[in-house]
Parts: structure tokens; sequence; C-alpha cells
């Protein structure tokens, strides 16, 4: 294994703060406050999550369907995931993002309409229910992040016939005590009462440094 550069240690140190255990959304959400002005300088091509879950979308989602679809980008970030959308052909974008920080960012990207700055997972959500055609998560799992009971969200604002995408770190389905037995039974659960199928399950190289990804994508029933 390469040695890394002080760069690269200094993003790897800010990642795990990040997602240490035992932070509260507000604590998570400020951490994202304060990493906003260098996010994407700091990662830089070494988190490459947006771009996966970019390429998974790509391939299930028609070229000519996309300037119609109405999508979700949860947990968006710089909005990267928006940015790379918009270049393929997705026209109708919002997101959901509790940063302040982050929602600046997303607002200086002109690609984004609307933009809730809340969390999910906690009952609280205010984004209406079957609105999109398409709902991505790419990035927001992980230890102190989104809980199990998110997902619950990412389906009630998804439309029947609407696709939901997931993309996290591989190791986090059990390095993550939330997410350990919990996460992936759950999905699965959703899937045997008919809630939605399961259109693939792929892991992926190279998520985040030399970290394995895992795209989990379904469309709602």
């Amino acid at each position: 294994m390469e040695q890394k550069t002080a760069e690269e240690l200094k993003a790897l140190e800010t990642t795990r703060q990040t997602f240490s255990k035992g932070l509260t959304p507000e604590q998570v959400a400020a951490k994202y406050d304060d990493w906003s002005s260098n996010y994407e300088e700091m990662l830089n091509n070494r988190y490459k999550a947006p771009h996966i879950a970019v390429d998974e979308i790509a391939n299930l989602v028609p070229e000519d369907q996309r300037k119609n679809i109405r999508v979700m980008d949860v947990a968006a970030g710089t909005g990267l995931v928006g940015i790379k959308l918009r270049e393929i052909g997705f026209k109708n974008i919002d997101a959901l993002e509790p940063s302040e920080g982050m929602i600046q960012l997303l607002k200086d990207t002109g690609v984004y309409n609307l933009k809730y700055q809340e969390f999910i997972g906690h009952g609280k959500s205010t984004v209406p229910a079957d609105t999109y055609d398409l709902v991505v998560i790419a990035g927001g799992m992980g230890h102190s992040h989104i809980p199990v009971s998110g997902v619950d969200d990412l389906v009630r604002v998804a439309k029947p016939g609407g696709l939901v995408v997931i993309v996290m770190r591989l190791e986090f389905l059990t390095a993550v005590e939330e997410y350990r037995d919990k996460l992936e039974p759950y999905l699965d659960q959703l899937e045997q009462r008919g809630v939605w199928h399961k259109e693939s399950r792929k892991i992926v190289p190279n998520y985040f440094f030399e970290k394995e990804g895992i795209v989990f994508s379904y469309r709602v029933k």
C-alpha cells in the first residue's frame, strides 16, 4: 500500500471525526458546516460515491426519460450528485441536506430547485410523500449519520414505481452498530413485504480511498 500524503491523512482524519460514534444529528451537521469550505478540495478524487451513484442511475434511467424525472438527492452535501445528474440530462432535482454550510454550496451550484434543510429518520421530515421518481443517497450512511429508520423516509417520498438508490461504504454494514444485522435485513424485509423490488446489489472498488462501496437499487411498488 502506498504511503499517504499529508493532505490524504488530513482527509482521512476529518472523515473519521465526522463519522465518529455517539454524535448527535446536530453535531454531525455542525461538523459538515465546518468542513463545507474545503470539502471538495480535501477529498478531491479520493471519494467516489457521487460518481458511483450517477453511473448506477445512468444504467437504470433511459436517456430519453431523464428530463421528465423528478429527483431527490438526500444528504446532498456540496451537490456533486446533482451536478453530475444535470450533465447527463436530469433537469428537475431537489435536495435534502441538514448542514447550513452545505446548503449554501448547494444554492451556488444552480442545479437544485427545492432545498430541504432537515434530517431524515426521526419522523419529522417535511418532504411530501409520493413525490419523486428517483431518490438517491450517496455517502449519507455511517456512524452517527442516517439511522435505519431513514430508509422509511426514502420510500415514503418516492412515487410508486420510483427508484431508490443507496450508495455507502461496504464495511459500514457491519462496522456501524446501528446497521449491523439491521440495515440490510430491513432492506430485505421491505422487499418481502412487497414495499419494493431489488433491482441490484453491487460491490464496487475505491469508494473512499481503497475502501469498497456497495450500491443498493430498488423500485418502489
